[in-house]
């Protein structure tokens, strides 16, 4: 048991220390409580994503659980520790204040004294805080033991001995690999956090990852006996972020609440059991000048030095929310550059409340400040939002007539717990019908239609009040706002038709497209309305055209928002259809550019970050594709957009295929699909949803049911079904029938496939290769390879050849020999899905399970298959893929940067091993052995 072990640690501390350490003696007693994991409260989530990223970072030497208080650290890592096995090497270590030094070197050396896997290290505990020996001893003596022994220290910020730190990093280095730290606390420790990093052995959890998810949140209210509705659990979810302790909060008082779903709405900051926690455990240690910025701040939702100087005529911004942000945890740095910042939606939300407490007239100040700032930095949507809170008509319309282009909400956002402005009397209305307008903006701006739309109505009727020029701007505006307003409520056919009327404003009958009097910024909003509107619904070819005409105008006009918006999307459009160079190029410019670090950010950066994972999948780069896929995820989901947030799940289903996670994958696909339920302009898309679903029935080996989901769709499909086609030709090649195969396959090549989407292409090509090759016509198959290499080259294609089911390795390798025009590239490929056949239940696989088994042995990668009587090392195998080209040995030596004698001897160990006597007859050998 732990505590057995606890309790053996101590005595031998005693023992060697040679002090009784009771309450007479000058040593005081080893408090056992610091050295028992920690309990755990009544109900505990289990959470194994985050026990797996523990158990696989404390294989590493420094683990590091870093976040705020509240997020749930040590309950994590005591349910972590008490899930591990009994005989593994493992001690706890609760810090306090007062630890350091000797104390600190004394609890240590007994926690890790009574570790199990041996004999407690034979080493006396220190003798004083300026002990170095003891380190010294303690070092040498974890180097000795048989096994790594794993250390927990919770709670590592109450220490603030810097000698600490600087014994632990001297533990790390000299232990021989022996050692493990989990560090949990409310900051980083003040070890070299940096050269662990940098050598990819640190594994650090932070509050995104502490978070609770949906699942989680709803497991938690289901251990306390709470019954909320689904959406209702996701909103407590998305109220409190997923911080554990609020939620915690919020499941004390929902069962005693009349009205559970009334609670929900309105649980905030400053809910009596939140507001004290946060008050007594992330504002009380702060200074009044601290706790006076961070409240100034929360009026805007977002903050930076220049904003916090306005607000408070200090000049020292930027300092202090940098301090803030890592006294607290609860000032979040959005990455910006200059740095910008956030509050958590809790604590925003109390000092928000604490603000409303004093004289209004404060309030109104500090929106005016910021809206003054705000204006002079370019920021209009925030100028006008401040404006509109202070009170400030004049300023507010003037920003509308001035900058309404910009303010037109493309992707609108619900703003939580940033209060609406108060509403405009009615005779401001009457005396300025645009300030009507300036709510409207507002309103979208916040995803609340109906208010929008009330304000519309006001405006228009006003409208006659004004009279020539303006009236015609009022119009414009008007038609603009319409047409936003069809866009939070998301049908298609509403969105176009007023894109279609916005458009005929901005360019009256009598004006040609090129003529003065086509207004540029007007017509560019209808068309990137129109082109996101089609995007969303899932057509491809209109939603090009719309945008590229709109991204001309954009540029034209200086619209610098609605370039963004159009470059971020057709960057995606261009990765779907395959054009990888370019839209790489065109999405890394969209996430390039920031704006104004206290503006808002655009969602519009959720396209490009989703056509970067495109490319990524593509090329094969599933790190980067998951990387860039997080970046997307709530971007997208904030577009609302069904078509987009399908793609996005298909790829994220093709990556966790290529975990080997096939019911996940099919999960996701299933989501996919329905997001396109009401969509039939996404015929396409849902085609490749279907397709992808079949393929995985065909990779379980369930052909059956991959026929099942193809034949029928396919039959009733009257064009676009080419990805239906090309699944079910897959199917029946992995079933053996090459002739059904070779009948389904529709025509990729030339005219025929020119309007297919690339990706599409060359699954179709590579698959007509693999037909032909099953079928025994090698030369129709090497030409067709050959086309589809042409193909897939100059934007980087490779998972098409990787990933491919039926595999292509044996077809890559054959076709070496064939005079080939893309050597380099085969030899790539080859070489990557000889590595992904070499791990346990990822990657492609031969048929049959005949693959040469690639095994660690001795630090050396060898080559171990049935009728090899000595394996292969790793350099000889390399030297075998070089034997399959025509280099010469000289020649093979450049490449590998070796002599051409060590080549000549990898050679004859070649021949000897494969029973050869010509490199013609050893690569033959090698590949019936499936070594290349």
């Amino acid at each position: 048991m732990p505590e057995d072990r606890i309790e053996a640690g101590a005595a031998a501390a005693r023992g060697r220390t040679g002090t009784s350490r009771d309450s007479r003696g000058g040593a005081p007693p080893l408090l056992e409580a610091k050295l028992a994991v920690a309990p755990l409260p009544g109900a505990v989530v289990a959470r194994p994503r985050l026990h797996t990223l523990l158990e696989n970072g404390s294989a590493g030497p420094v683990t590091v659980v870093s976040a705020p208080a509240g997020w749930g650290k040590t309950t994590l890592l005591s349910s972590w520790y008490r899930a591990q096995d009994e005989e593994r090497s493992r001690a706890w270590l609760t810090l306090e204040p007062t630890d350091g030094g000797e104390r600190l070197w004394t609890y240590l050396h007994a926690a890790v004294g009574g570790t199990a896997s041996s004999e407690p290290p034979d080493v006396a505990a220190p003798r004083g805080s300026a002990d170095r020996d003891f380190l010294d001893r303690l070092a040498a003596a974890l180097a000795r033991r048989p096994e790594p022994v794993t250390l927990v220290l919770d709670d590592f910020h109450q220490v603030d001995d810097p000698a600490v730190a600087s014994g632990l990093d001297f533990l790390l280095r000299h232990s021989g690999d022996r050692l493990r730290l989990v560090i949990g606390g409310r900051t980083d420790p003040a070890l070299a956090l940096h050269r662990w990093r940098l050598s990819g052995e640190l594994t650090e959890i932070r509050a995104a990852e502490l978070a609770f998810t949906a699942a989680e949140s709803a497991e938690l209210l289901a251990a306390y006996g709470i019954n909320l509705p689904v959406d209702q659990a996701d909103e407590l979810r998305v109220r409190t972020e997923g911080w554990p302790a609020g939620l915690r909060i919020a499941t004390l008082t929902l069962p005693h609440h009349p009205d559970p779903v009334r609670f929900v709405d309105g649980f905030a900051g400053d809910d009596q059991g939140v507001a004290d926690y946060l008050s007594e455990e992330v504002l009380a240690g702060l200074a009044d000048e601290a706790r006076d910025v961070l409240r100034r701040g929360a009026v805007a939702e977002r903050v930076c030095g220049g904003l916090i100087d306005a607000l408070t005529d200090r000049g020292d911004g930027e300092e202090l929310l940098a301090a803030l942000e890592r006294d607290t945890g609860f000032v979040i740095a959005l990455g910006t550059r200059p740095p910008a910042y956030r509050y958590h939606r809790m604590l925003a939300d109390l000092l928000r409340a604490e603000q409303l407490r004093r004289p209004a007239e404060e309030l109104l100040d500090l929106h005016r400040r910021a809206a003054t700032w705000a204006a002079r930095r370019n920021l209009p949507a925030e100028a006008l939002r401040h404006a509109l809170a202070a009170g400030e008509w004049g300023f507010a319309t003037g920003v509308l007539v001035d900058r309404w282009p910009d303010l037109v909400p493309y992707a609108p956002a619900a703003r939580p717990g940033v209060p609406a402005p108060p509403p405009p009397p009615p005779e401001a209305v009457r005396a300025d019908p645009e300030l009507a307008l300036a709510y409207a903006v507002d309103r979208l701006d916040r995803t609340d239609p109906a208010a929008a739309a009330d304000y519309l109505r006001l405006g228009e009727r006003h409208e006659q009040l004004l009279s020539g020029s303006r009236r015609d701007r009022f119009a414009l505006i008007t038609a603009a706002l319409r047409l936003a307003w069809a866009q939070v409520a998301g049908e298609v056919p509403e969105v176009l038709a007023a894109a279609a009327r916005l458009r005929a404003l901005a360019q009256p009958p009598g004006g040609a497209a090129g003529q003065a009097t086509v207004d540029l910024p007007a017509r560019a909003i209808a068309r990137t309305a129109a082109g996101a509107a089609q995007l969303g619904a899932g057509d491809l070819v209109a939603a090009e055209t719309e945008l590229a005409g709109a991204l001309a105008d954009a540029e034209r006009a200086g619209l610098a928002r609605t370039v963004l918006a159009c470059t971020s999307r057709l960057a995606l459009v261009r990765a779907v259809r395959g054009e990888l160079t370019v839209a790489e190029r065109d999405a890394r410019s969209a996430v390039a550019t920031t704006g104004d670090p206290a503006g808002s950010a655009p969602v519009d950066h959720g396209h490009a970050y989703l056509a970067l994972a495109v490319v990524a999948l593509h090329r094969d780069r599933p790190a980067d594709a998951e990387a860039n896929l997080a970046l997307a995820g709530s971007r997208v989901d904030q577009a609302r957009e069904p078509a987009v947030a399908a793609l996005a799940a298909l790829v994220r289903a093709q990556l966790t295929r290529d975990r080997g996670d096939l019911p996940a994958s099919y999960q996701l696909l299933l989501t996919g699909r329905a997001h396109l339920a009401d969509q039939p302009r996404a015929r396409r898309l849902a085609h490749w949803l279907l397709a992808a679903e079949a393929d995985l029935c065909t990779a379980h080996g369930d052909l059956a049911r991959s026929r099942e989901l193809l034949l029928a769709p396919l039959d009733a499909a009257a064009g676009q079904a080419e990805p239906l086609a090309v699944a079910l030709a897959r199917a029946y090649l992995q079933g053996g029938d090459v002739a059904a195969a070779a009948r389904t396959l529709p025509a990729w090549s030339g005219p025929a496939g020119e309007s297919w989407l690339l990706p599409l292409r060359l699954e179709a090509g590579l698959l007509d290769a693999l037909t032909a090759r099953a079928a025994g016509d090698h030369r129709r198959a090497a030409r067709t390879l050959e086309e589809v290499l042409a193909l897939a080259e100059p934007d980087g294609f490779r998972r098409v050849f990787t990933r491919s089911e039926p595999p292509a390795r044996d077809l890559l390798a054959a076709h070496l020999d064939s005079g080939t025009a893309y050597w380099p590239l085969l030899r790539e490929l080859i070489a990557v899905g000889e590595e992904y056949a070499g791990r346990d239940g990822t990657g492609p696989r031969h048929p049959g399970g005949r693959d040469g088994d690639r095994r660690e042995r001795g630090g050396r990668l060898t080559a171990s298959v049935p009728g090899l009587g000595e394996p292969l090392t790793d350099r000889e195998l390399t030297v075998l893929r070089y034997l399959q080209s025509i280099l010469s040995n000289v020649e093979i030596a450049s490449e590998l940067s070796v002599s051409v004698n060590t080549v000549k001897t990898h050679v004859r160990n070649i021949y000897r091993k494969l029973d050869a006597t010509r490199r013609r007859e050893a690569v033959r050998r090698a590949r019936e052995l499936h070594l290349i």
